[in-house]
């Protein structure tokens, strides 16, 4: 089951500037996965930025534009998967793309890219009020822990 075993998180983002980057593809899953980020950190003490660009391939890009601007980020998209090999080129570049852009930067970023084989799958991880999942919200949680890790090692 998705979901299961996942971390309770509390977080605290009070004084943080976070980025929170969307794709532009499935208007319903998107707004409910930027609206629950966004809530997220707001909820936590954190001032969001929201950057929308084109698509999930986008993504890491842009996260490298905002990396050194922000405490951290949260990237967030839809990729479904159709009858061809693009759905497995966009997940990959993706996922590669944000995993390269916080390992030369050092800036954590919460991954909230959905990777589904229908769109059904999607909306129930999109946090909508009949969702079983809500990968806005613990997307968020994700860079907010990990800032506070990482400000557990530095003192």
């Amino acid at each position: 089951m998705a979901g299961s075993g996942s971390p309770i998180l509390t977080v605290d983002g009070t004084g943080r500037r976070i980025a929170v980057v969307a794709s532009s593809w499935h208007d319903v899953i998107m707004a409910a996965l930027v609206d629950n980020a966004v809530s997220t950190l707001e909820d936590a003490g954190a001032a969001a930025t929201v950057v929308r660009v084109p698509g999930t391939f986008e993504l890491p890009v842009a996260c490298r534009q905002l990396a050194d601007h922000f405490d951290g980020l949260v990237a967030l998209g839809v990729v479904i998967r159709g009858g061809t090999p693009h759905f497995d080129y966009v997940c990959a570049g993706a996922t590669q793309g944000i995993i390269d852009v916080m390992t030369r930067t050092g800036t954590p970023i919460g991954f909230g890219v959905l990777t589904c084989d229908t769109e059904q799958q999607a909306l129930a991880r999109a946090g909508l009020p009949d969702s079983p999942e809500n990968k806005g919200r613990e997307a968020a949680e994700a860079v907010l822990a990990t800032l506070t890790a990482f400000d557990a090692i530095r003192t």
